[in-house]
């Protein structure tokens, strides 16, 4: 049974039917939100960052959101093979202590321990991720307004139920509460993707942010806490950077100037007008589905699934819908695994282990993809 399906943009498609692929066509790699889902690109993840790109020498953007933003946090360490399969090792074996006759952990908690996961993994080495010489990373991070500026007990969830309503009416109207931040390490003005489409903060990743931006992008809401008032970013309350971009699906191209905030949405057919056709690079995305979401809020709503002109470039890899079913349970790891095996967390481990080793797979396709790449394989998105 195959397990990887690739799929590409019309410009990557027409890349690939001349030229194939190599690393150094590769300009961009986004990295979903999504939780456990993420477990099954780990085998990806040590890949590509591990042997293929260390034969190319150009920059490349790394965004990410939630989950994907460790991803690619990791991935600026040196030598991110071990710390690849650390990440996987300690995500896996994750615990929390459940109170008396509750079925999963109170926000506080899984809060406070996030926080200590994350300083004893990066911990004395966040310089490094600053100044990697290639990779200048992207953390994303929803910021409330309104109702959501501060978390509270009664305004937090009706803010949610109205960000809900509006994004249902359009999707530009979710700005109304909810900002998109970018803690970016990358010089002002110089992001890979046009914000114009949703209001957007450029902050500075720095030493005094790293650690709360990236717990940011990571709170869930009503699972963790909300990080508030972070160091070079305005105030307010920050969570899960999924919420405004769960699978990035963002109009990658050459950097563009922006000051703080952008609130135009771009006029149909601008793409071209706005440097996307005419940038150079890949999008390479390793990602657990073919669908690019574009925010978390988005996901019963079929019909912003599509792709877009925006994804051109882009080459998505993910596994074909056979092979999730041959995983434990028929499907991908998720947060649903959690109250699914409860105080049992050995058996949590267990299915989420054979998920992430059964995954391996895909990146054993892909590496043969590319030794003979076969056009006739890669399916348009």
């Amino acid at each position: 049974m195959k397990a990887l399906c690739i799929h590409a943009g019309p410009q990557a498609l027409r890349h690939i039917g001349r030229h194939g692929l190599a690393p150094s066509d590769v300009a961009v790699i986004p990295a979903a939100a999504g939780g456990p889902k993420g477990l099954i690109l780990g085998p990806l993840d040590r890949f590509v960052f591990g042997e293929w790109l260390a034969q190319s020498a150009q920059p490349v953007d790394l965004v990410g959101a939630s989950i994907g933003a460790w991803r690619m946090a990791t991935a600026c360490l040196d030598n991110s093979l071990p710390a690849f399969e650390r990440l996987e090792h300690d995500y896996i074996h994750q615990e929390y202590e459940l109170p008396p006759g509750a079925r999963r952990p109170t926000a506080d908690a899984v809060s406070a321990q996030f926080g200590q996961n994350l300083q004893a993994f990066f911990g004395g080495r966040v310089d490094t991720v600053l100044g990697h010489a290639r990779y200048r990373l992207h953390i994303i991070a929803a910021r409330g307004r309104h109702l959501l500026a501060r978390e509270h007990r009664w305004a937090t969830p009706l803010g949610y139920l109205g960000a809900f309503a509006s994004n249902a009416l359009h999707r530009r109207a979710l700005a109304l509460w909810l900002d998109r931040v970018v803690f970016s390490t990358a010089a002002p003005g110089a992001l890979p993707f046009d914000v114009r489409d949703f209001r957007t903060h450029q902050v500075a990743l720095t030493a005094q942010n790293f650690m709360p931006a990236l717990q940011a992008s990571c709170s869930i809401p009503f699972v963790l806490r909300a990080v508030h008032d972070i160091a070079g970013a305005p105030r307010g309350a920050y969570w899960d950077g999924g919420i405004t971009d769960y699978h990035l699906h963002l109009r990658y191209q050459a950097p563009i100037a922006i000051e703080n905030i952008a609130d135009t949405a771009l006029p149909a057919g601008a793409a071209g007008q706005n440097g996307l056709e005419s940038a150079p690079g890949i999008v390479l995305y390793p990602h657990f589905q073919h669908r690019v979401v574009p925010g978390w809020l988005d996901k019963g709503l079929p019909w912003r699934h599509r792709a877009t002109p925006a994804l051109d470039r882009m080459v998505l890899l993910s596994p074909h819908p056979d092979w999730v079913r041959s995983l434990p349970g028929g499907k991908l790891p998720d947060r649903t695994d959690f109250t699914r095996y409860g105080t049992d967390t050995a058996a949590r481990a267990r299915a989420w282990s054979t998920a992430a080793a059964a995954a391996q797979q895909l990146a054993d396709e892909w590496a043969q993809w590319l030794r003979r790449p076969d056009p006739a394989r890669v399916q348009p998105l």
